[in-house]
């Protein structure tokens, strides 16, 4: 890769030594005085945020977030803000590294954990989770979210079915990956029967894989229902929400979710018994079961009612 000239960097102000690593008043606003310095470095080269992707491998969606305090870089960013940027000596490295243990759980970056585990274990109530959604279910999923535009369907999807060949489908040193299916999720109908057929399809082949392991939990009482769950080598945990999601590294609360995770695991199938009620439910879809087929053509003769 060229770099740009650095003798541009010559009249840059820098921030005195013993303020290189000082951690900000309130711990909130982590994320916007990295995103500050960078954005002062980028206008100090006279860069745009289009030259500035080109040099750093940032995308330009990704940096406009940064510099705005609206995400938390991660590793990769970090570094690569160093290499732009070779005047400030690692700060930007030093400044991620002293956040992680004082930054928002919201505002911390989920992606680094995952690329980077042995292990991942997966709970997702509801729904398929997304590493195991085929295309067709996923853009359904995305297509229900209000106000979505057809492009953002688009990109999002593609950065899914990525995620999913990454870290699922990896041929070399994949990490091992608990999958727990809620067994509602396998009859909540996403877009059509044969959407659902090839969804189960898909389960059954990635269940198969010898570094991936899926089970169903039955419709009992359990703690998980309110969220997703993610656990990356005993290490930090990601939960979702309606709008958002957070990450945590502190080992108290890692712990807290590995028991929560554990109490699920322990009320689910054993993995033949699950790959029995995927099956099943493939069947359901398929129409192979006569009571299922005589319900799906009773449903869809049925007049839909006009929206208002």
């Amino acid at each position: 890769m060229q770099w740009h000239d650095r003798k541009a960097h010559a009249s840059i102000n820098f921030m005195p030594p013993n303020s290189r690593r000082k951690r900000p008043s309130n711990a909130g606003s982590a994320a916007s005085h990295f995103g500050k310095q960078v954005r002062k470095e980028r206008e100090a080269l006279g860069w745009t945020t289009r030259h500035f992707a080109a040099e750093s491998g940032i995308d330009i969606s990704t940096i406009s977030l940064i510099e705005n305090g609206k995400l938390a870089p991660n590793r990769r960013v970090a570094e690569a803000c160093d290499r732009c940027f070779p005047k400030r000596e690692g700060w930007f490295t030093e400044y991620f590294e002293d956040s992680q243990s004082w930054i928002p759980p919201g505002l911390r970056s989920w992606s680094e954990h995952e690329n980077g585990a042995k292990r991942l274990d997966i709970w997702c109530p509801n729904n398929i989770h997304g590493l195991f959604q085929t295309s067709s279910y996923a853009r359904t999923t995305l297509e229900t979210w209000p106000g979505v535009t057809e492009e953002q369907v688009t990109a999002r999807l593609a950065t899914r079915m990525a995620r999913r060949e990454r870290l699922v489908e990896r041929q070399e040193d994949p990490p091992l990956i608990n999958y727990i299916v809620d067994h509602a999720s396998l009859y909540r109908l996403v877009g059509s029967p044969e959407i659902m057929a090839e969804q189960m399809r898909l389960l059954l082949e990635l269940g198969a894989l010898g570094h991936v392991t899926v089970q169903v939990l039955p419709a009992v009482a359990h703690p998980a229902g309110a969220s997703e769950l993610m656990i990356a080598d005993h290490a930090a945990a990601y939960a979702t929400y309606i709008g958002g999601g957070a990450v945590f590294i502190e080992s108290s609360r890692v712990g807290v979710y590995e028991q929560v995770f554990a109490t699920i695991r322990g009320e689910s199938y054993r993995v033949s018994e699950s790959a029995a009620c995927i099956r099943k439910a493939e069947t359901v879809w398929t129409g192979e079961s006569r009571a299922t087929a005589t319900h799906l053509e009773t449903r869809a003769s049925k007049p839909r009612r006009s929206k208002a």
